[in-house]
């Protein structure tokens, strides 16, 4: 499956990412800690190319903590300054303002050498729609209150944000990018409320939650339904089974599918199964 979807919006802010580059320090990527890699825009990498990043990964709270952990080891592995968040219940500046430090010490050092004194670290912000970009700025800049207003050079989507003393933000945004060939790529960023409902069949979504669940986190699933679901069954079986758990039929005693296959996936992202990841840093993307 590939999907197809890269509206005119999406291709002007790449191009005004690239033009704000050269004004920034440092790039905050924030990515969905559910699905760290699958929520990460391939195409900002080439964009990006040399400038210091630090990889925020937001909504630790959705995700499992230990395997957080693992995806942070992973990149940091790789030479990438990862950290993790929760945007809506955590301190959050001092980890953001840290990581940037540590990102561009060694740009300060250099023009401390050359004369050049600054004090104040300028970062751009990126991340795909909706995850959590938007929540991370406001609880940076106290709900907003810090906005600087519009700069030359600055579009009116485009806004320099007051962190503390030492940090001021660039905000962009949310780009996805023009397809996802990986079919499950694109069932994460579903589930995950990353892309529009419309996008993807959410049968196919739903599908993909009921396996996992199935695999990962089968007795919680047998809890919250109320059901003994067989391992291996038919999804088909699944749906029916919590159709009539749940009263969830239409005229003629017939299950509602739509509904069935709304409320798990709003289950799964109303954490009603308890923190989720949905990928690990040695799973293989699979090419369907």
């Amino acid at each position: 499956m590939v999907i197809q979807w890269f509206p005119g919006h999406m291709a002007k802010a790449r191009r005004e990412v690239s033009e704000q580059l050269k004004k920034v320090d440092v790039v905050f990527e924030i990515v969905d800690a559910r699905i760290p890699e699958s929520s990460r825009n391939p195409m900002m990498e080439d964009i990006i190319k040399h400038k210091p990043k630090v990889l925020i990964l937001n909504k630790s709270d959705l995700a499992e903590r230990d395997k957080t952990k693992q995806w942070i080891r992973h990149y940091e592995s790789q030479g990438i300054i990862a950290i993790e968040i929760d945007s809506i219940h955590s301190q959050i500046t001092s980890a953001i303002e840290q990581a940037a430090k540590r990102a561009t010490t060694n740009i300060f050092e250099r023009n401390e050498k050359k004369g050049i004194h600054k004090e104040t670290i300028r970062a751009l912000i990126l991340g795909i729609p909706n995850v959590g970009k938007s929540t991370v700025i406001n609880t940076l800049a106290k709900k907003g209150a810090a906005k600087t207003g519009n700069k030359p050079g600055v579009t009116k989507a485009q806004q320099w944000i007051n962190v503390g003393k030492s940090l001021q933000l660039l905000d962009t945004p949310g780009i996805l990018w023009p397809k996802f060939e990986r079919e499950d790529i694109g069932l994460k960023l579903s589930l995950t409320g990353a892309i529009k409902d419309d996008i993807i069949h959410l049968d196919e979504v739903a599908i993909f939650a009921l396996n996992y669940l199935i695999e990962h986190k089968y007795e919680t699933l047998c809890e919250h339904y109320k059901i003994d679901f067989d391992r291996d069954g038919e999804v088909i079986d699944y749906f029916d089974q919590i159709g009539i758990k749940r009263g969830m039929k239409m005229k003629g005693n017939e299950i509602n599918y739509e509904l069935v296959i709304e409320t798990i996936i709003r289950d799964v992202r109303n954490k009603k199964f308890g923190p989720i990841t949905l990928e690990l840093p040695n799973d293989e993307l699979s090419d369907n």
